[in-house]
């Protein structure tokens, strides 16, 4: 049930993002594609949720990981760790997924 989800595709989308983004700091970069994975494991495990209060959940919780996400892109462009042509790409993309996650947490 999760290929239905724009948000899922979204969420695909971010973690090329993070991956391309090629964050010269190891750490941060680690965390930076955790978060990616971790937003698109969570809308996947949502969408396979029956209840309304648990699938609302766990989109919540993907969409706290989107917000780890830009913060690691944005921290990552301004330590000079990355390029700012992956701001211009993950900004976007994650305002897209937070709206997103947004509606299906309702």
């Amino acid at each position: 049930p999760h290929h239905r989800l724009v948000a899922y595709r979204v969420s695909l989308e971010l973690l090329t993002v993070v991956r391309e983004a090629a964050i010269r700091d190891p750490k941060l970069r680690d965390q930076a594609l955790r978060a990616a994975k971790s937003v698109c494991l969570n809308v996947a495990e949502a969408a396979g949720r029956r209840s309304p209060a648990d699938k609302a959940r766990v989109f919540a919780i993907a969409r706290g990981e989107v917000l780890e996400v830009a913060a690691a892109i944005e921290i990552a462009v301004l330590a000079g760790d990355a390029d700012v042509s992956a701001l211009d790409a993950a900004g976007p993309l994650s305002d897209r997924l937070y709206a997103l996650l947004t509606g299906l947490v309702r």
